[in-house]
């Protein structure tokens, strides 16, 4: 099952991890801790509003601009990530809402960060899943905010009909890195998908 979390194991995806750690002056294991945490819940939200009609096709339109053709990919290992903060935090801020500093409170408590260092975190990350979301729609042509919704679930873990291309998607930004399989069946189990459709409640309290 291709997911989010896949990523975070491929080379890229540990360089991500180490520049953020260094960003955030925190050890990569609890960095990559708060980002398993936290980009199932981003992933979650942006689900939820390309489940509605609207929602999809301005997520469509936004995957469509050059900025998201996955090009942020080769910059992550090209000086520091905080040029990506600018960007992140108008993504989150369309995704999220005010739930925001509530995903960086829970996940900062659960693993013993400050919130404020899980902030910088997911707006490092958000253009990030916005590239990988880009390059998967210019691969596989998809041009419909239908497609754009099971797009998304791939992503999440929750749809398996993209999962193939996409691990090639993962596997093509890494240049032939390898990805634990396991990773994502480990989240994303059935005891997993409950926990991801309950993520709504969390958005709506």
């Amino acid at each position: 099952m291709a997911s989010i979390l896949d990523f975070l194991d491929t080379a890229k995806g540990k360089e991500f991890i180490q520049k953020s750690s260094e960003e955030v002056n925190e050890s990569p294991e609890k960095v990559k801790s708060a980002l398993g945490m936290a980009l199932p819940m981003i992933m979650s939200a942006m689900k939820k509003n390309a489940d509605n009609p609207e929602g999809a096709e301005n997520l469509n339109k936004e995957l469509g601009k050059e900025k998201h053709d996955g090009s942020v990919l080769d910059k992550i290992g090209i000086g520091g990530l905080s040029d990506l903060m600018g960007e992140g935090s108008g993504i989150l801020g369309h995704v999220l809402g005010g739930s925001q500093s509530k995903i960086a409170s829970a996940v900062g408590s659960a693993i013993g960060m400050d919130a404020s260092k899980v902030n910088k975190l997911l707006q490092m990350a958000a253009p990030v899943i916005m590239g990988l979301l880009g390059k998967q729609k210019r691969k596989e042509n998809i041009d419909s905010s239908g497609g754009i919704s099971e797009l998304v679930g791939s992503v999440l873990g929750t749809n398996s009909s993209h999962d193939q291309s996409m691990l090639e998607t993962f596997m093509d930004s890494d240049k032939g890195g390898k990805i634990a399989n396991d990773v994502a069946g480990k989240i994303f189990g059935d005891k997993g998908k409950d926990k991801s459709k309950g993520l709504g409640d969390f958005f709506k309290g």
